[in-house]
């Protein structure tokens, strides 16, 4: 989703000349960003919003996945150790 942002070109101009850019120059500057911030897309807050639900849905599904695999390595390791346990015991 674009965004529209304002942009002050006549502000801008002023302050790259008292920088010493010629008037053409900061004019040219000038137009040159404001295209490329045209171009620009911005996220929006709705757009910030749905990506975090997202983000939150993703990282719960990994969580349970995470959960699971310590779950079923605690229990194979115990297997193990018994096995050795009750081999060593014999």
């Amino acid at each position: 989703m674009a965004m529209t942002t304002t942009f002050d070109t006549l502000h801008f101009v002023k302050k790259l000349k008292e920088a010493g850019f010629p008037e053409e120059q900061a004019e040219a500057l000038s137009e040159a960003f404001k295209e490329a911030q045209g171009e620009a897309d911005f996220a929006t807050k709705k757009d910030i919003e749905v990506m975090g639900s997202k983000l939150e849905a993703k990282i719960s599904e990994t969580e349970s996945k995470l959960v699971r695999w310590v779950v079923g390595a605690g229990f194979l390791q115990t297997a193990l150790i018994a096995a050795l346990i009750l081999k060593l015991v014999k």
